[in-house]
Formats: C-alpha cells, structure tokens, sequence
C-alpha cells in the first residue's frame, strides 16, 4: 500500500460551484513547459535571415512597426509559428489517444500507418486527378487517412480490439500503402513526382493565412469533441469489463476515438504533408515529465506543441524541412523504444 508520502501533492481551486484539483506537480510542469513555448515563439519571430531584436518583433505584433518589418513577422513568421503550434497540439493529442487506445508506447498514427494513407489520399489528388487545389489535396489526405484507419480497425477486430493486434495489422497496411505510394511516384511525370515528393517530407514555409483558417475551424471542431469522449475513453484504461460495469459502450467509444485522432492527424498532414514522430514521441515525454498515470491529454499537446516548434526552428536554421527534423530526432527515439520493448518482452 502506498503510504501518504508517496501520494502526489494536490492543489485544489474553488470556482464557484466547482472544485478543482489539480496535482502540484503537473501543474508546475505544464507551466514550464508553457514557458518554454512562449521563449520559442519569440525565438522563431526574431531570428532568421533578417534578425530583430525582441522590441521590433513586438512592436510588429501590437501593429506599431514600419511596413517591412510587419510583413516580415506577420505576414511571412507568425503564421508558420501557428502552424507548428496547433499542429504539435493535434499531433500531441493524437499520440497520447492512440497510446491509450493500444496500451502501447508504439501505438501511434504514423507508425500504424495512418500518416501513409494520408500520403495515398493526396497522391491521388496530386497525381491521378491532376489537381493543385489545396482544398482537394487536404480533403484527399483527410479521407485516405480515415479510411486507412477504419480498414486496419475491421482488419484487426476480433470481438474486440487488442492494441498489439492494432498495431501489428497497422504497420503491414502502412508497409502496402508506402507501395502504392512508391508506385504513384515512379509511374507520373518527373514535374508532377517532384511536387508531390516535396509535399510528402513536411513543410510549413509555403503555409499562409488562407491554408491556416480552415486548419484552425477543424482543430476548433475537433478538440472538443475529444474532451467530451475524453471521459469515457479514459475508463477504458481500467479494462473492457470495467468500463461497461460503468456504463462505457466500449467498441462505439473505441471507434470514436480512433476517428477523432486520425481527425487530428490527417489535417496536420492535409495541410503540411507527413510530420512523423512527433505523436509517438510527445505523449511518451509528457508522461515520463509529469509522470502521469493516466491519459493526459493537455500534456502531450503542450508538448506535442513544444517538439514541433523545436524541429521547425531547427529546420529553418539548417535549411531542411521540418519533416526531415522530425524523421531525424524521432528515429533515434524510435529505435531505442523498439529495443526496449524487445527486452521487456
């Protein structure tokens, strides 16, 4: 039995009616962890290849800048930083529901291959109908994800749904799909190829404010739809008997989830092509920093959010995209998680 030491330090908070508490440690957490966003945003509108200092970038934030210095961070810095912030939240999210859903480090949508078939959505958008409309590749990559997701979720039911099994059937449609996807490249014009290679290593630098509002609107409508099943989703966490004693209709609220996080990620995907490794890794960071036990949403976008902003600064110093930094940083991370779970198991 745990003794009262070993109990984490609660904080509670009275607001109205309504009691809060909030473990100390989380809180403290998140805060840094917030801090040190907010220390990357300023980072990323004050350096690049015309450096400002701190008043300028402030001074072109509350509208009392001269013109180029105002075109400079709102118009060219301030929408790609928005973009890595609410796409490290949705990928963040996405991570820690599907982590929870297969009760396995590994169960992540690019691993089990849900960024692959977001690829194959807009490749066939690019390639096979011939169209540049950003509206139709985005709708592309939002439907092929979804629909890669619910063929790997009837492949591997079984009366249920067992995480190992989901993520084992994942990575052999992901295997297939990376075929497909081969085949669309090789067999297109080398123009065509090259534009939609470009596209699938992950970019924000050709992302403005007319691809940001409908990525914003579908995040606005998706996030809260994930808090209010975050309730139910998080009794499964005690086990399929459990959650139905308590009223959870367990494989409709699994389904649900399942939608909502490749929701999530094939809008990230939609709108800057295949960003890999920051779900799998973001939640597995919150996790091991607060030290949660349970699914903790708000972390892992926090640093979902963090990790994504990282790589894209980094990219934007060494001249790579952001997928490349996230292929690089997280395919270290990868490799020792595979090792790891080997020798646990």
């Amino acid at each position: 039995m745990a003794s009262a030491i070993d109990a984490p330090r609660m904080l509670s908070l009275r607001v109205g009616d309504v009691l809060w508490r909030l473990e100390l440690r989380a809180l403290v957490i998140r805060l840094l962890l917030i801090a040190l966003l907010i220390a990357l945003s300023v980072a990323t509108l004050m350096v690049g290849t015309f450096q400002l200092d701190f008043s300028q970038a402030l001074s072109a934030l509350i509208g009392d800048a001269e013109g180029n210095i105002r075109k400079l961070v709102i118009e060219w810095r301030l929408p790609r930083l928005l973009f890595a912030v609410l796409g490290g939240v949705a990928l963040g999210v996405s991570g820690a529901i599907f982590q929870s859903l297969t009760r396995n480090p590994l169960g992540s949508p690019d691993v089990i291959g849900f960024d692959a078939g977001s690829y194959t959505g807009a490749l066939v958008m690019m390639l096979l109908l011939g169209s540049t409309s950003y509206v139709l590749i985005a709708t592309g990559a939002v439907v092929g994800g979804v629909l890669t997701a619910l063929l790997v979720y009837l492949l591997a039911y079984r009366g249920g749904i067992q995480g190992f099994r989901f993520i084992i059937v994942g990575i052999g449609v992901s295997a297939f799909l990376v075929g497909i996807n081969s085949y669309l490249l090789i067999s297109t014009g080398t123009q065509q190829a090259r534009a939609a290679v470009a596209w699938g290593f992950g970019s924000f630098s050709a992302l403005g404010y007319e691809q940001l509002l409908p990525f914003t609107v579908v995040l606005v409508v998706i996030l809260p739809l994930v808090a209010l099943a975050r309730r139910g989703f998080a009794q499964l966490e005690l086990g399929d008997d459990a959650a139905k004693a308590l009223g959870v209709r367990v494989e409709r609220q699994r389904l649900a989830m399942t939608v909502l996080g490749v929701a999530l990620t094939a809008v990230v995907t939609a709108a800057a092509g295949p960003i890999a490794f920051v779900a799998l890794v973001a939640p597995q960071v919150a996790r091991r920093l607060v030290r949660s036990q349970g699914l903790d949403l708000t972390s892992a976008a926090i640093v979902g959010a963090v990790l994504l902003l990282a790589a894209d600064f980094i990219g934007q110093r060494i001249n790579i995209t952001v997928g490349l930094v996230t292929v690089v940083l997280g395919g270290g991370y990868f490799a020792w998680l595979l090792i790891r779970e080997g020798f646990r198991r």
